[in-house]
């Protein structure tokens, strides 16, 4: 299910990073009392009142800036107010209303998405209560004191928050058709494999990395079935400056993989795998959805028979948090195995929402405990007492112990593998919950 978006946003030097890491429940965000220290927004999940969101951090907006790095935070912050169904317009109440925040207050005005006017920095609201009143000038509705730092006022505005969450923020998952994300760098070939698939050019293609800015939805029918692809601006290494418009496409990545079904990884042949690869392909695994992993370009690439085995080893290698994740090597220029892919995907999303019946994974915890004894510690042995599902996308289950602490990551590691030995759960984490249950 895709979850609502909540952008944070407002001038440099507000609190909007000290906000995003008391609603983060960790420090994320760089915090520091100059003003435009945080250059991208980072991401969160937050649950309030069984409501789980996405927040977004953003940098500072100054709208009428030409310095190159606050107008490249401007656009970044457009990105994120884009991707939002509310806005979280913050203020400082210790610096009063300034010109730029009137600025901004237009800006979000014009984006006709939901805004809530968060007035930071009231550490007392008798003693800032005046200074409050101040920012009804804006026009943005009832002004909501908090203190970020301190925390006040925090749950006022998370009520605030949800209240405003559309009935139609889950519109997308009345559709039944799959939607398949396609994440990347720039230039691998994102934008060519969607255009192949669908016989026509729907995406902007170019040897400019970057080219794609907006996440592109385009329907493709393949065998009488019809898919969703999600087309996204490419994710580039952050040390690339001077194309800092690639710097905010996480937002886009972010807010596509959330709304899928399947993801598919896009990596180039001619330059292998990459650790920017690993970051990109981190934010699907987080978020346990259907990973297929395609090598584009494979024509280019000079060949022999251990070459595509040498490929995968190197891919396993450095996503190795992810070696369930299924491979295809393709061409979009040549089309070759293209067609793959939609086998793939069916596959992928159906293991990703696979149940097994608690009795056969009960047997199925049997047999691996007996075959290889669970983990001791002082004298005190594991005891699984049983084990169920308790939800999927991605499959979810819950042992229930004697002693969480004895549950080692080797152990854990060892039943999915007895699991996926007999599931197989191809192209899909499996996502573990350890619960104690005493005095058994």
């Amino acid at each position: 299910m895709s979850k609502p978006v909540v952008a944070i946003v407002g001038r440099p030097n507000v609190g909007k990073s000290t906000l995003f890491n008391a609603l983060a429940g960790q420090r994320i965000s760089i915090v520091q009392d100059t003003p435009g220290v945080t250059r991208d927004r980072i991401y969160a999940d937050v649950d309030w009142l069984g409501y789980t969101f996405t927040i977004i951090d953003t940098g500072g907006i100054e709208p009428d800036s030409k310095d190159l790095i606050l107008s490249q935070m401007r656009e970044q912050a457009e990105i994120a107010i884009a991707a939002a169904d509310v806005i979280l317009f913050m203020v400082d109440v210790r610096e009063g209303l300034v010109d730029t925040d009137t600025g901004v207050a237009d800006m979000l005005r014009r984006s006709g998405k939901p805004v809530i006017l968060v007035v930071n920095k009231v550490d007392s609201a008798k003693k800032f209560e005046a200074d409050v009143l101040e920012f009804y000038n804006l026009g943005m509705g009832d002004p909501v004191p908090i203190s970020s730092a301190s925390r006040l006022g925090i749950g006022d505005m998370l009520d605030e928050v949800v209240a405003r969450f559309p009935d139609s923020v889950a519109d997308s998952d009345q559709d039944e058709r799959p939607q398949v994300a396609v994440v990347g760098k720039p230039n691998v070939g994102k934008s060519s494999i969607v255009n192949r698939l669908a016989g026509e050019e729907r995406v902007i293609v170019s040897d400019i990395p970057g080219t794609t800015r907006d996440a592109i939805d385009t329907v493709i029918s393949y065998q009488d079935r019809e898919y969703i692809f999600i087309d996204t601006a490419g994710l580039r290494r952050k040390s690339k400056i001077k194309e800092e418009i690639e710097r905010y496409s996480i937002i886009r990545a972010v807010t596509a993989i959330e709304r899928a079904d399947a993801v598919i990884l896009v990596i180039d042949a001619t330059q292998g795998v990459t650790e920017q690869d690993a970051k990109i392909a981190g934010i699907a695994h987080e978020r346990g959805k259907g990973i297929i992993i395609a090598v584009n370009k494979w024509d280019a690439v000079e060949k022999d028979d251990k070459t595509i085995y040498k490929f995968t080893d190197k891919i396993r290698q450095v996503l190795s948090f992810m070696t369930y994740a299924e491979i295809v090597f393709i061409s979009a220029k040549t089309g070759q195995r293209l067609t793959k892919l939609f086998d793939l995907i069916d596959m992928v999303i159906a293991n990703n929402a696979m149940r097994i019946g608690t009795g056969v994974l009960n047997e199925i915890i049997s047999e691996a405990t007996a075959m290889h004894q669970p983990p001791s510690d002082k004298g005190k042995r594991l005891r699984i007492y049983y084990a169920t599902q308790a939800g999927v996308k991605p499959p979810t289950f819950v042992f229930f112990v004697n002693d969480k602490k004895l549950m080692h990551f080797s152990y854990l590691r060892y039943l999915e593998n007895q699991i996926r030995e007999t599931f197989e759960f191809r192209g899909t984490s499996l996502k573990f919950i350890i619960r104690e249950r005493k005095g058994e």
